[in-house]
């Protein structure tokens, strides 16, 4: 790519690991409501809101609830993890994402945030990486979640940039597919075997360079 308008990075597991905190919120109330909750079956929720991760909770456990009682319950889920991330420190972030960030910044290349978090905000001012962030769209103000490209096109035209010119960085099948739905370039952190339909991957933000991102 010659021109690249702006990046856009997903939150988890791109930029920091809060999937740890995540785990722990809802496996706790997995447990209160009678079943337990694995790592494995946490994978199934990565890349989804709040809302669509209890739905497959309550799948796994077997439990009903109407839609107030679920309400109440993610709220609950969200006072533990907002509790815990409260306490996390810049040293979380993930290798090689602040040093890329900053090369962003000082080659003029526009960033946004685009996560399905709604504590996006939180994270980044604890972790040090605000000021890296031209634009963060987060779960606040989006109403559809990944496979849909909504986060990433309104963190595009938030930034004024052509789709056409914009490159995500996402973990997760559903950022890869919400990327290419929005008609731009993705680049997967993670494994071949995984997010084969990326148009790069990476292990990490520690292996990008502005050259890199040219190859694209």
């Amino acid at each position: 790519m010659d021109r690249i308008d702006a990046c856009i990075f997903d939150l988890d597991g791109v930029i920091v690991d809060t999937a740890k905190y995540h785990y722990k919120a809802w496996k706790r109330l997995a447990n209160e409501l009678g079943f337990d909750f694995t790592a494995e079956q946490n994978e199934l929720l990565k890349g989804l809101s709040r809302t669509r991760s209890l739905e497959i909770i309550l799948e796994i456990g077997g439990v009903q609830l109407s839609p107030e009682e679920q309400a109440a319950q993610a709220a609950r889920k969200n006072e533990w993890y907002v509790d815990m991330i409260r306490h996390m420190q810049p040293d979380e972030v993930l290798p090689g994402a602040r040093a890329f960030l900053e090369s962003l910044q000082k080659a003029g290349v526009k960033t946004a945030l685009g996560s399905a978090s709604k504590n996006a905000g939180t994270i980044l001012e604890r972790v040090g990486l605000a000021a890296l962030f031209d634009v963060v769209v987060d779960g606040n103000s989006v109403t559809a979640s990944k496979p849909d490209p909504e986060v990433f096109l309104k963190g595009a035209n938030s930034l004024h940039a052509d789709p056409a010119y914009c490159v995500v960085f996402e973990d997760a099948i559903a950022g890869v597919q919400a990327a290419k739905a929005g008609g731009m370039k993705v680049v997967g952190i993670g494994s071949v075997e995984v997010l084969g339909n990326a148009d790069m991957i990476v292990s990490g933000l520690g292996d990008m360079s502005l050259q890199r991102l040219k190859d694209l």
